[in-house]
């Protein structure tokens, strides 16, 4: 997520139990019911990485997130660090899903007001 500035930071609160309430449901019971909150858990700490990394998170940025994520690769990304933990065994088509549906919580961060 990018900020114009530091007060827009301060509104935006991303809540990650709500996260987690928010994508167990947008995913639905049959994907939610395999995996634990520590691996959403962990898909969510690396697409926060993947903000990181690509510089989403940077204050002084002129464009809009919509201009420059590139949802594919985000979920790409997040497939590949899933795969290289040698502990987490997870669905590719699971891992989409619940990407989208932690892009779907930020979105509705964003639409009410922040």
């Amino acid at each position: 997520m990018r900020f114009s500035n530091s007060e827009d930071m301060e509104n935006y609160v991303f809540d990650e139990d709500k996260a987690l309430a928010f994508i167990r449901e947008a995913v639905g019971k049959k994907v939610s019911d395999k995996y634990s909150d520590d691996e959403i858990l962990f898909i969510i700490d690396t697409i926060w990485d993947y903000y990181e990394n690509k510089g989403f998170l940077s204050l002084d940025m002129d464009e809009t997130e919509e201009e420059i994520l590139d949802a594919d690769d985000l979920i790409e990304y997040v497939k590949k660090e899933v795969a290289a933990d040698e502990e987490l065994m997870m669905d590719p088509a699971d891992i989409s899903q619940i990407v989208k549906a932690e892009l779907q919580y930020e979105q509705s961060l964003e639409d009410v007001g922040f």
